[in-house]
């Protein structure tokens, strides 16, 4: 089989883990990481979970929120032509 070498940096428990996890599943890290990258090209998209925003992006996505709320945002469009049609209106 032809392969190619793949030189990642992560801390030392995240990769001590992984392995853990992997050996119990009964698989290495490499079948793993290689699958992980095949469902990467293939879906053109990646999905993290269990990650927690930021005290700070809290509460920009709280603030932003509640200025959508208030009205203070500006609206949801359907189209470009539709946006095109707001910003004539406002004199833009």
């Amino acid at each position: 089989m032809n392969t190619a070498s793949i030189l990642i940096k992560t801390e030392p428990k995240v990769k001590q883990a992984a392995q853990k996890t992997a050996e119990e599943l009964g698989l290495s890290l490499s079948s793993i990481v290689t699958g992980l990258l095949k469902e990467f090209v293939k879906r053109k998209t990646i999905t993290f979970s269990g990650e927690e925003l930021t005290p700070y992006a809290k509460a920009q996505l709280k603030k932003a929120r509640e200025s959508r709320k208030a009205g203070k945002a500006s609206p949801v469009f359907d189209s470009a032509d539709e946006m095109i049609a707001w910003l004539h209106k406002q004199g833009v």
